[in-house]
């Protein structure tokens, strides 16, 4: 599922900026996307995200700041301005008049004047990224909710043709012995065969036809089946896996009725079944 959220919060020390997105993807994936220094909070951030998704490609990305009124870390390396100041004194006395430095000779020579590359404390950082990190999934839970709740109205609606497509086949199903009787009862007239309406030969055929064309157990499967997808799509934990499940499931069950129908009304409705059916495969592969 799709969604986006950013989430900031500041402390003392840091203000911090999270942004996560998310697209669809069958499996889970997290990236994490911060400065180097941060690494060592990825495996912090990858809990709590896991903790509020559990499919889809998410990314997460992490920028700290500090705020406006912290000193800045200046180093000043006295000893390298007195070599450069020195080196202009050797200047002067060899070409025989006064060259002084001036100031932009000390910012030109790289490490007079310089920023301290201190050390980012992690826990002070967490403390400012882990509240923002909240806030943003908090957003891409309520985005990604809105979308659910579409999905699921298109998803019913689809179920409910399925659930149509198998009462079809329920009422058609009990009339394919009848007229494969008229057919065999035809062929054997084509054939010159005068067999008796009675014959215990054509009456053997008939049941061993009804037999195995008998779909009744996987009707009562399919049924199950379709109830099911309901419950997991009104209950309170993800049902995207489930459903996937239950869509290979249910693809199972009218597949096994195809191949026993032999029969042309319902091999259709099957075909039609199983088209519904693929695309509500594709959509439970983007549900959480």
């Amino acid at each position: 599922m799709t969604g986006f959220g950013r989430g900031s919060a500041a402390t003392d020390d840091f203000l911090a900026t999270v942004e996560v997105s998310s697209v669809n993807r069958k499996q889970s994936e997290i990236v994490f996307q911060a400065p180097r220094e941060l690494a060592g909070l990825e495996a912090a951030a990858r809990r709590a995200a896991t903790a509020a998704t559990s499919r889809g490609r998410l990314q997460i990305t992490v920028r700290l700041d500090r705020p406006a009124d912290a000193p800045l870390p200046v180093r000043v390396d006295a000893r390298l301005a007195h070599a450069l100041e020195s080196a202009f004194q050797q200047l002067s006395s060899s070409i025989g008049r006064v060259v002084a430095p001036e100031a932009n000779d000390f910012l030109r020579l790289p490490g007079i004047i310089s920023l301290e590359e201190s050390e980012i404390d992690l826990d002070a950082a967490w403390r400012a990224v882990e509240p923002a990190l909240h806030a943003a999934l908090e957003q891409l839970r309520a985005m990604r909710s809105s979308e659910g709740l579409d999905l699921k109205r298109d998803l019913l609606a689809r179920v409910a043709l399925l659930d149509s497509f198998a009462r079809k086949i329920e009422t058609d199903a009990p009339t394919r012995p009848a007229r494969y009787r008229e057919l065999l009862d035809k062929r054997l007239r084509d054939a010159g065969l005068d067999l008796q309406a009675d014959d215990e030969r054509v009456a053997k055929e008939i049941a061993l036809f009804a037999d195995r064309c008998d779909i009744s157990e996987e009707v009562t499967r399919l049924d199950s089946h379709l109830r099911k997808f309901h419950e997991y799509l009104d209950g309170a934990e993800p049902p995207g896996r489930a459903l996937d499940f239950l869509c290979q499931e249910i693809h199972r069950e009218f597949n096994t009725i195809g191949s026993k129908s032999n029969d042309a009304a319902v091999a259709q409705t099957v075909v039609q079944a199983k088209t519904e059916l693929e695309k509500i495969r594709e959509q439970v592969q983007n549900i959480e």
